[in-house]
């Protein structure tokens, strides 16, 4: 099986591109026309999603499936970029990809996507993005199920919840707390941690991802999560002691986020359905 992936070089693509090769697979790597020359022992395609090359499919190898992480504009989550440039490039070029021969595409939608909505949530529920970023997300999905009706493709919808692991941007909660560590400082200023959060570790994510496409299959809609509600503090807490850090949480310091609900997860059945249905 051939498998392409974009954004192979980012925080999630990194460890998609490892779990390929433990599976004993040999990806191509989609990544920016302004990426640093690679040296990855993979084929590698630079394409540009505004500007993409005359036919796109040919040059990413003519992969059986295409695990789509690519998006720009992050972590900016509040931007018109978007739904204004980011949703119309990915539709255009990913219907290009499907007219040229893509048979099997997974693509990482987002938790954001259930917008205010308290958990556990299920796929089955409305989506109701509450930022331009779900939105763009939630209508990139929307689009592409309607290509389906012309073009019959097989698609399944990775909605990512909290990942956490190396690589992370450094404005994430992992990377913070380990440069303030490292830092030696007395404190780690934090919210009062006690909001409901479903937080998975990259490497699970990039097995779970990995393992919807090699079924090659039509998933739709999957909640790619643990399945667990667990409070920030919990996280923090138990993070330092898995790795004996020692620092004082000064709790309180920043309020809650206004842009998201106090409790929410993902309910993980149709996840574990998927995976285990041979």
């Amino acid at each position: 099986m051939k498998v392409a992936v974009s954004g192979a070089t980012g925080f999630v693509g990194r460890h998609v591109v490892a779990a390929l090769e433990r599976a004993g697979l040999e990806p191509t790597l989609w990544v920016r026309p302004s990426a640093p020359p690679s040296t990855s022992r993979h084929r590698v395609a630079r394409i540009d999603v505004g500007d993409p090359p005359d036919q796109p499919f040919e040059l990413l190898g003519r992969p059986d499936v295409l695990i789509h992480l690519a998006w720009g504009g992050l972590p900016n989550y509040q931007s018109l970029h978007h739904f204004e440039r980011e949703l119309p490039a990915h539709y255009a070029l990913l219907k290009r990809l499907v007219e040229e021969g893509l048979s099997t595409v997974v693509v990482a939608g987002t938790c954001f996507e259930y917008g205010m909505q308290s958990g556990p949530l299920a796929e089955t529920l409305v989506a109701a993005p509450a930022n331009p970023y779900a939105l763009a997300k939630d209508e990139l999905r929307r689009q592409l199920q309607q290509l389906q009706r012309e073009r019959p493709f097989a698609l399944t919808w990775a909605r990512l919840f909290y990942l956490h692991g190396e690589g992370q941007a450094e404005t994430a909660l992992w990377p913070q707390l380990r440069r303030a560590v490292e830092s030696g400082a007395p404190t780690f200023p934090m919210s009062g941690g006690e909001q409901l959060r479903d937080y998975l570790p990259v490497e699970q994510a990039a097995d779970h991802l990995v393992a919807l496409a090699r079924r090659r299959r039509e998933h739709g809609i999957v909640n790619v999560c643990s399945g667990r509600p667990v409070s920030v503090r919990s996280l923090v807490e138990g993070w330092l002691a898995a790795n004996a850090w020692t620092i004082g949480l000064d709790l309180g310091r920043y309020p809650y986020p206004a842009h998201e609900p106090m409790a929410f997860w993902g309910d993980a059945t149709k996840l574990e359905r998927c995976l285990h249905d041979e």
